[in-house]
């Protein structure tokens, strides 16, 4: 096949056809072409060459030229496509190097293979045009609720015609069984638009919580509008679902306004996700309060807020327990998801025989600790004393409200429990020296002498040791995996340390060590705070 005048303009009605169809630009198309076209051209002139197509707009008329460019003598390689100044002197008048020298060549005949080879570049490019111009159109729309037609399904997963592209709605995005034919109307959520070199972009999702709440700010015009937002969703997909809204407007009812006249609006939602039940709550900041909220329609008689753990112990009446779980726990399992609580739920009689075991336990250390009768050690335990600390350093006035405590009573208890933890605190100095643990430190302040003796036994030894701790490996912390809150221990942890302390103590030792230079500290820490009032400062202009 030859370029030649019969087909020159072929070129350009064929491009124009090929992006129309596509919806591209036909530049595009037509510099696809050229590139297939001196592809061809290479491998009748020689791979080595540098050989250019440039196809005009308005006439359709491809020009093969060869291009050489001047190089210096040592860094001369491909002699088909580089030449010295020298050499070029032969060509061009005063060459310099990195001057280009073009000259037209003929047009080549196409065989078949060459032919074959072209129309395979060309249908890279406008594949790869299409796609680009697929990204472009739909990456801001991200987060949004689109409607599509089913055109295949592939593996379990759902081939998608959005108009103007593809999406895939993946097998663990589809509720529950569901699944659908060729032509099927499908809405979804566009969970992620990304640029990949092959497959598809766009990928759709109806299992996402947000499915649900853009559902709701389509059905609800009070969300849409912003009276009333939504503040948490939490789904079993298929099956049960719980929705925090809030309105910040009084004369408006958040829940009402969701559920709508004779449940209108909640049931377009419930057709929508098959079927799956919607509990809609009331939103509170107050956590132990929206938590009991996130419960119905189980009944709560206590609940106990633990919030460096993120955690929660909620106390049910014993006929309450199996509604507070639900079925195979979904009920409290999406309570723990709407919260982003880990609740621990229990009877009144567990918790009360709880509350009984932990009094006994403190009742025992005292009489064990301080040489005390039972009575008198219960006596401490009821007014609220639960270590040898607090005995120990606390105001001798608040050991004078107990009955029968006088001001001599109450120091020989002080003196006692002083004794009692000067001896623990050599003794556990001297098992973390026994360990090996060197003076840095034990001399770091900070760290007590049983923090030092539970650092020793995880081989922290040195200053050294504990400055390349992470804030988590001793204060301990929780990571979610797969969907589940997991607790990681601290070394330090049963000393009460905050990740924040470990942090700060952290950063100390390091500094101390010489391996952060503390005016970088001071630097970084203004940028925080600078950050920090500039956001405010956003927020009270918004």
């Amino acid at each position: 096949m030859a370029i030649t005048s019969a087909n020159q303009l072929e070129l350009l009605q064929t491009a124009e056809a090929v992006a129309r169809e596509k919806m591209i630009d036909p530049g595009l198309v037509v510099e696809a072409m050229e590139e297939s076209l001196a592809r061809a051209a290479k491998s009748r002139y020689g791979a080595e060459m540098d050989i250019r197509v440039s196809i005009d707009r308005k006439t359709g008329k491809a020009t093969f030229t060869r291009v050489r460019t001047v190089v210096e003598d040592e860094e001369l390689e491909n002699y088909q496509a580089e030449f010295t100044v020298e050499q070029a002197k032969q060509y061009m008048e005063s060459p310099a190097v990195g001057d280009q020298f073009v000259e037209e060549v003929p047009p080549v005949e196409m065989g078949r293979i060459a032919a074959q080879s072209a129309k395979q570049v060309i249908l890279q490019k406008v594949r790869e045009a299409e796609r680009d111009r697929q990204y472009e159109e739909f990456k801001d729309r991200a987060g949004t609720i689109i409607n599509g037609l089913v055109k295949r399904e592939e593996f379990g997963n759902v081939i998608v015609d959005i108009g103007g592209g593809e999406a895939v709605l993946r097998r663990n995005d589809k509720i529950g069984r569901e699944s659908y034919r060729p032509n099927d109307r499908l809405r979804a959520y566009i969970r992620e638009v990304r640029r990949e070199p092959r497959g598809h972009q766009i990928f759709l999702s109806r299992t996402a919580p947000e499915f649900m709440a853009e559902l709701f700010k389509m059905e609800v015009p009070e969300i849409y509008d912003g009276i009333i937002d939504i503040k948490a969703v939490a789904r079993d997909p298929g099956s049960r679902a719980k929705i925090a809204v809030i309105s910040y407007d009084n004369s408006i009812d958040p829940v009402g306004a969701c559920v709508g006249m004779r449940g209108s609006r909640v049931q377009a939602v419930v057709n929508e996700l098959q079927g799956e039940k919607i509990d809609i709550i009331p939103w509170n900041e107050d956590q132990p309060t929206f938590l009991v909220n996130a419960l119905q329609p189980a009944e709560v008689s206590k609940v106990v807020l633990d919030e460096e753990a993120g955690k929660i112990e909620v106390v049910v009446p014993e006929e309450q327990l199996s509604l507070a779980i639900g079925r195979r726990g979904q009920n409290v399992r999406l309570a723990s998801q709407l919260t982003n609580l880990d609740i621990d739920i229990m009877t009144e009689a567990e918790e009360s025989a709880r509350r009984q075991k932990e009094f006994e336990a403190r009742t025992g250390l005292f009489m064990e600790t301080l040489d005390l009768d039972e009575f008198f050690a219960q006596l401490l335990v009821s007014e609220g004393f639960r270590n040898l600390e607090e005995v120990a350093y606390v105001e001798l006035d608040e050991l004078l409200v107990i009955d029968g405590v006088d001001e001599g009573t109450a120091q020989e208890l002080q003196a006692r429990a002083r004794d009692y933890l000067e001896a623990q605190a050599k003794q556990a100095l001297d098992n973390a020296r026994a360990l090996g643990v060197e003076d840095s430190l034990v001399e770091f302040e900070g760290l007590s002498p049983q923090m030092i003796e539970a650092l020793a036994k995880d081989d922290v030894k040195t200053l050294e040791d504990f400055a390349t701790c992470a804030d988590w490996e001793l204060a301990g912390g929780w990571t979610t995996v797969d969907g589940e809150r997991v607790k990681d221990d601290g070394i330090l942890e049963p000393f009460g340390m905050s990740l924040e302390e470990a942090q700060s103590m952290v950063m100390t030792a390091r500094v101390l060590l010489g391996w952060v230079d503390p005016a970088e500290l001071e630097a970084d820490d203004e940028e925080v705070e600078a950050e920090d009032g500039e956001e405010t400062n956003a927020e009270a202009g918004a």
